[in-house]
């Protein structure tokens, strides 16, 4: 018997939906519960999930609840291919694996079911799954629980947030068109109470509001930087300078490589950040790479840190081809990341920071890295700093900062 808000995405018929619900909220056996109802009605259900695991979740509800016509002969079910049909009919349903875009092509369907969308390439919507509905005007449900900060790495997506985006977008929907249902695991009769408490102990409050309370967690608490201090800009002014900074990995972290530029308005710098390179390569690829950026723009010079790794930068640089020609300075900068960011963030505090197109990834860790929170290393987030160091000490004292 599904629950109260189980049943009311369930029901719906419009014909976009996308559910936000918290870890054993009962998202997957909802949509389990829709999918045998419209097979039974006569359509075509295609279900698809990043692993194969959580594909099995959605097999085994499925197959429960038609294990009686199944076993009759009424129903044929493959197991190769996870999918139920009435034969002789399109009649179906099927459950398929698909972290990206291309794993889902080569089908159709009446109602496409998209679980743990918060992982998956945007493009299995955007460019198959969309297209998969014309034949039949079909359905589309979105189902996704919102991943914690530290666990976005696995994520296939461009934009790590792009659910929670389409999910505010359907709320603000008046057409009728999207819907949006949202449920924690707390709202689950069907869970023990004791152990959801017992549990939510071990989390921390990040985990707890993401995971179980099925809130979109944008910006960490105590983050550098905030969401809406970034400004995207589609256009430019004239840039004085344009700088590269360079953070060099450690260990299992990228290598930073950001391209800044700055441009004097009104008596005070403003900074735009230009491209984002950044790789986890070894030290010839990434240094290509920074290179290339600082051609490509026709950079003015490439900023690294003195205190650590600036020595080798220069080294790494000068041995790929072109990397005799570029103009290499160190920046000093306290040696506490926070600290030695917060001029930088100060000028996107005043409106002064902007972004020439959304750089994604950059821009998560700008918002999500905490300092003494035990993160990865923020190597795109120092890159920043560095070139952005490098451009407002320029034009420090008579032109401002």
């Amino acid at each position: 018997m599904p629950h109260e808000y189980q049943v009311k995405f369930i029901d719906c018929n419009i014909p976009r939906v996308i559910c936000r619900a918290g870890r054993r909220s009962g998202k997957t056996t909802g949509v389990g519960i829709l999918a045998v109802r419209q097979f039974l009605s006569g359509k075509r259900i295609l279900y698809c999930a990043p692993t194969q695991e959580q594909v099995g979740r959605f097999w085994t509800i499925v197959n429960r609840a038609l294990f009686e016509p199944i076993k009759a002969g009424v129903f044929v079910k493959n197991e190769t291919m996870h999918s139920i049909a009435l034969p002789g009919t399109e009649q179906l349903i099927r459950a398929k694996t698909a972290f990206n875009a291309d794993s889902l092509r080569g089908d159709y369907a009446d109602l496409l079911i998209i679980d743990e969308w918060q992982l998956c390439d945007e493009e299995m919507w955007e460019t198959v799954g969309a297209p998969m509905m014309l034949d039949r005007n079909g359905r589309a449900y979105f189902i996704y629980t919102p991943p914690s900060l530290r666990s976005r790495s696995v994520s296939k997506a461009r934009d790590p947030l792009h659910a929670a985006k389409m999910f505010k977008m359907a709320q603000a929907d008046k057409s009728g068109r999207w819907a949006a249902f949202h449920f924690s695991s707390h709202d689950n009769p069907y869970i023990s109470k004791d152990a959801l408490a017992d549990i939510t102990k071990d989390m921390t409050s990040e985990s707890y509001q993401a995971e179980i309370l099925a809130l979109d967690v944008e910006d960490a608490p105590g983050a550098l930087w905030k969401r809406e201090n970034i400004d995207s800009v589609s256009e430019i002014p004239r840039l004085n300078q344009i700088a590269v900074g360079v953070d060099p990995h450690g260990g299992a972290t990228e290598c930073g490589i950001v391209a800044v530029g700055s441009a004097v308005i009104a008596a005070q710098t403003h900074i735009y950040v230009l491209d984002d390179v950044s790789t986890d390569a070894d030290e010839a690829t990434w240094g290509k790479a920074v290179v290339g950026v600082y051609n490509k723009l026709k950079a003015n010079v490439i900023a690294a840190e003195a205190n650590f790794g600036g020595t080798m930068v220069g080294y790494v640089i000068k041995t790929v081809p072109g990397g005799d020609r570029v103009h290499i300075e160190l920046v000093t900068a306290s040696r506490g990341k926070d600290v030695r960011a917060e001029p930088i963030v100060a000028i996107y505090q005043q409106g002064r920071g902007h972004h020439v197109g959304h750089f994604y990834a950059l821009e998560n860790e700008m918002c999500q890295w905490v300092p003494g929170g035990g993160m990865p290393s923020p190597n795109r987030l120092d890159a920043l700093v560095w070139a952005a160091t490098k451009l407002t000490q320029s034009y420090r004292g008579a032109r401002g900062t």
